[in-house]
C-alpha cells in the first residue's frame, strides 16, 4: 500500500494544495515508488479519482487509492495493482471524513545519473503527467 509523507500534512493548512511522495507498487501502472503527486485538498470526489485518505485503521498513515464507488459507509477504495492488496477489499468503506483531496498530477523527480542532455530532454518531456480519473474503476469493482 503506497504510504505518503507527512510533508502533506503541514501543508494542509497553509494551502489547497500540497505535495506527497508515493511509496508502495499498490497504483502502478498510474503511480510509481518514487512519484510525487500534487494534491487538491477538500476537491469533489466522484467515482474513478485517485485520492490521498488516511487508513482506516492507521489514521497517521496517509493512502492513495482510486475512488471506485460511493457506498453507506463511505468510499470503496482501490489500488490500480490487484496484486498489491491494501484497499476496501481489506478494510471495507473509508469514511467521507478520511478522504483528504485529490491528486491532480503526478510528476517523476530527476534521477541522480541522468546528466546527459538526452536524458535531461527526455525527462523534461515526460516527467510531469495530469492524473486523469478512470471511470472504469466502478466497472473493475464489479468484476471483482
Amino acid at each position: 500500500m503506497p504510504e505518503l509523507s507527512q510533508e502533506i500534512e503541514r501543508t494542509r493548512t497553509l494551502l489547497p494544495f500540497g505535495v506527497a511522495e508515493v511509496t508502495g507498487p499498490s497504483m502502478v501502472p498510474t503511480l510509481h515508488h518514487g512519484d510525487r503527486l500534487l494534491v487538491r485538498y477538500g476537491a469533489r470526489v466522484r467515482p474513478g479519482d485517485v485520492i490521498v485518505l488516511r487508513h482506516p485503521f492507521q489514521q497517521d498513515l496517509l493512502v492513495v487509492k482510486r475512488a471506485a464507488q460511493l457506498r453507506e459507509g463511505g468510499w470503496w477504495v482501490l489500488g490500480d495493482n490487484p496484486y498489491a492488496g491494501g484497499d476496501s477489499t481489506d478494510y471495507g468503506a473509508v469514511p467521507e471524513e478520511l478522504v483528504l483531496g485529490k491528486v491532480r498530477l503526478r510528476y517523476r523527480p530527476l534521477k541522480a545519473g541522468q546528466r546527459s542532455l538526452f536524458a535531461l530532454a527526455r525527462w523534461a518531456l515526460s516527467a510531469a503527467r495530469p492524473v486523469l480519473s478512470d471511470r472504469s474503476a466502478s466497472r473493475r469493482f464489479r468484476a471483482r
